[in-house]
């Protein structure tokens, strides 16, 4: 039997990188997957994608920063497949600054993308997931929710933020039999990810140098991902909940 049959998920940031694996990994573990995100396009492209393989998906534009915005894209999703069962916390943003360099603007872009969109998400499907009689939310974080790095603030807090959500929320729902985990992958190989390597004035030798710090010597790729999102959110890890892993190659062993 597949590994999510008779799920239905619902992605944020859907349409690209992690989510877009997301996607497509749950919809070959059996899922019915509602892709979410503000960029149509690439959302009906994976939509499509599942459909072709003999899945069941739907597109549903979307801000995750808004609360109407994220209120209706659920209840699309929820109307299309009859329920929720998985949330998949994905959509994120960054800017590469230190505090002293962070607007006010960015800061709030970043917080509000980050970890306002995933308390948004996670606590306006908490009836459909209720309804389904409980499920799994699984909130894609970052190691720079764990350990700092330069020029990162807005993000680590962010991160950091997403984490302690994690936590309280599964302490909170536990009684629901609604787990919420967190992955936290280290530099992956995502249009997000690259941009704090296409930036510097030697990409490459920043790339190399970034990989150096990482011991099993590659970056992560978006179905690195994928594959412990699936595990969370199937019925393999009902006694998991909680928990933030980092995904990260051993970079966090140190």
């Amino acid at each position: 039997m597949l590994r999510l049959s008779g799920k239905v998920a619902f992605i944020t940031g859907g349409g690209t990188g992690i989510g877009r694996a997301c996607a497509l990994a749950f919809a070959r573990e059996g899922a019915k997957v509602a892709v979410a995100g503000r960029r149509v396009e690439p959302l009906a492209t994976v939509a499509a994608e599942i459909q072709q393989a003999g899945g069941e998906s739907l597109a549903v534009e979307g801000d995750v920063t808004g609360r109407a915005s994220v209120e209706s894209s659920l209840a699309q999703a929820e109307k299309r497949f009859g329920k929720l069962d998985i949330i998949v916390n994905n959509a994120g943003a960054v800017v590469v600054a230190t505090a002293e360099h962070t607007s006010d603007a960015d800061w709030d872009r970043v917080l509000a993308t980050n970890l306002t969109g995933t308390f948004l998400v996670s606590r306006s499907a908490l009836p459909a997931l209720r309804r389904s009689g409980g499920g799994s939310i699984v909130n894609i974080g970052s190691v720079l929710g764990l350990v700092a790095r330069k020029d990162r603030a807005a993000y680590c807090a962010a991160k950091a933020g997403v984490n302690g959500l994690t936590r309280a929320m599964a302490l909170d729902h536990a009684g629901d039999k609604i787990r919420v985990n967190c992955i936290c992958p280290t530099i992956v190989e995502t249009e997000l990810g690259m941009q704090s390597i296409s930036t510097r004035p030697d990409a490459q030798a920043e790339r190399a140098r970034r990989i150096a710090e990482i011991p099993i010597g590659r970056m992560g790729k978006p179905e690195d991902v994928a594959m412990m999102a699936v595990y969370l959110a199937s019925d393999e890890a009902s006694w998991v909940t909680g928990a933030s892993f980092p995904l990260d190659g051993g970079l966090t062993a140190y």
